[in-house]
């Protein structure tokens, strides 16, 4: 059966947000999905993104993605920090609301690596904790003390090698920092788009979610 989105509009805190929910009454769990840079051009169409959803949609998680604040129809503008995390968390509430019951799985990619991450502090913070959360190419320079790590579920950090945007010495080494167990995947030959290796990236995070 043919699976297809539904667009919907969410009330975040400066305006309405578009996003992209793919429901599944057999579902095993929900994933959102954050997505890069929006100043760079990043949306919740970017290929990686759609990459990561339809990859959600093959483990029988029912999906959500969206654009931040000033990208696309989502209404405000670019923050490009804080609050695009308060725009994920209002659309993560709106998610919960639907699905009480179904443990939440993040996604973020480049951006959307911060933005995930800071989410999953937030949540957790409020007695939500997560299933697993996935941070792709992550941008971890902008994550700070004020932005604290999820210490419960899972945690995926799949860098790529050659990775043009975010240097991969960093993800390295900020890997090498936590103290919370984690599992660090490097993509060789790869840069920051997974242009030639989308394939790589499903078959990587694919067996995660069917745990």
């Amino acid at each position: 059966m043919l699976m297809r989105e539904t667009p919907v509009v969410i009330d975040g805190p400066v305006g309405q947000l578009e996003a992209l929910y793919l429901d599944n009454e057999q579902a095993r769990g929900l994933a959102l999905i954050c997505h890069p840079n929006p100043v760079q051009g990043g949306t919740m169409l970017n290929k990686v993104v759609s990459t990561l959803q339809r990859t959600a949609r093959d483990a029988g998680l029912i999906t959500l993605r969206f654009n931040y604040r000033g990208v696309g129809a989502s209404e405000g503008t670019h923050d490009m920090g804080t609050g695009e995390v308060d725009d994920a968390q209002a659309v993560a509430e709106w998610f919960r609301a639907r699905h009480p019951q179904l443990p939440l799985t993040l996604f973020g990619f480049s951006f959307g690596g911060f933005v995930a991450a800071s989410l999953g502090g937030r949540l957790e913070a409020k007695g939500e904790p997560l299933k697993h959360l996935f941070m792709v190419a992550p941008a971890v320079m902008r994550l700070s003390a004020q932005d604290p790590l999820p210490q419960q579920g899972e945690l995926t950090l799949i860098q790529p090698e050659t990775d043009e945007v975010i240097d991969p010495q960093l993800v390295y080494q900020w890997s090498d920092t936590l103290e919370r167990p984690h599992e660090l995947l490097k993509v060789a030959e790869c840069g920051h788009f997974f242009h030639g290796k989308l394939t790589d990236l499903k078959d990587l995070i694919l067996p995660r979610l069917s745990n």
